[in-house]
């Protein structure tokens, strides 16, 4: 089957390889090159540098709103895209190119959490599973019927690295297998009931309030590990606190009970994993070992 990939991070390298040895993948698309780095030098993006590893031709316009780009886009005679986590919008035209159309890997099961940051929102919300849908796509945002699914438990150790990393790989499966049994396959719409929207992380949402209850900041610092990472202030600086786990101690909010839990609003948290600023991360113990007895300091 002829095929043209569409994806950016490092969350589609999975897919791009499972695709590339079960199909003929004739172009992959992917986001322009960003200046990265202290050099701030052009970089190519994850799925651009495993296309060139795999000697796969790569396309990466700026927008696929035009018409050139679109005849270009058709003139390969796809039979079908596999797009995931590509990040631009697919005009009309784009989606009706492919005999089969474009097929959408996607990190939750829909319509639970449509959009942008489907990962990190189910940890947040605490949800107790979530998955991956190979969807139709259509014109709307992730609102085409489903294909195939596949779920996961989220467990309490889960952060959105652990996730990412085992959802990417089922994904990869999955779509194999779809590919594998098209056009046989019968798409079903999405309920209209259970529709949630999985906003683009701010990074207001970083700071941590430490007056919440202990179970929702736990489940924030694990969303956001390792990017763009839960933090607090310290008397020594900034923290950014990679994993947690709610505890029933309790004190005043912020404060550290003992080694490094630290009292909510209601319960408090054990910080597993933290990163000080400009440094790499590292275990509590390690950091303990570096800045001495934190008890009853307070982190704002």
């Amino acid at each position: 089957m002829r095929v043209i990939f569409m994806g950016t991070p490092d969350f589609s390298v999975a897919a791009l390889d499972a695709v590339h040895a079960a199909h003929d993948v004739v172009c992959v698309y992917t986001q322009p090159p960003r200046p990265a780095g202290r050099g701030k030098q052009p970089r190519p993006t994850a799925v651009h540098a495993r296309a060139n590893a795999l000697g796969l031709p790569v396309r990466h316009p700026v927008s696929l709103k035009g018409t050139t780009e679109q005849a270009e886009f058709a003139a390969l005679g796809a039979d079908v895209a596999v797009v995931v986590a590509y990040g631009l919008i697919l005009p009309q035209a784009v989606l009706d190119a492919p005999r089969l159309g474009c097929l959408n890997i996607h990190a939750s099961l829909l319509p639970r959490w449509r959009g942008a940051a489907p990962i990190q929102r189910a940890i947040m919300a605490g949800d107790s599973e979530t998955g991956v849908c190979i969807m139709q796509m259509d014109a709307g945002l992730d609102t085409g019927p489903v294909l195939l699914f596949e779920s996961t438990p989220i467990g309490d150790d889960d952060t959105a690295q652990t996730l990412h990393d085992r959802l990417s790989q089922m994904g990869a499966g999955l779509i194999v297998r779809a590919l594998d049994r098209l056009p046989d396959l019968t798409a079903q719409p999405q309920p209209e009931t259970g529709v949630t929207y999985a906003a683009k992380i701010d990074k207001a949402e970083a700071r941590i309030d430490w007056t919440r209850p202990a179970d929702e900041v736990a489940r924030q610092i694990r969303a956001l590990s390792p990017f763009p990472g839960a933090w607090c202030e310290a008397p020594f600086g900034r923290l950014k606190l990679l994993n947690a786990q709610a505890v029933t101690d309790s004190g005043p909010a912020g404060t550290v009970l003992s080694g490094l839990t630290i009292a909510c609003g209601q319960g408090a948290v054990t910080i597993t994993a933290v990163q000080r600023e400009g440094k790499r991360a590292m275990s509590a113990t390690e950091l303990l070992r570096g800045v001495g007895d934190m008890t009853g300091m307070v982190l704002r």
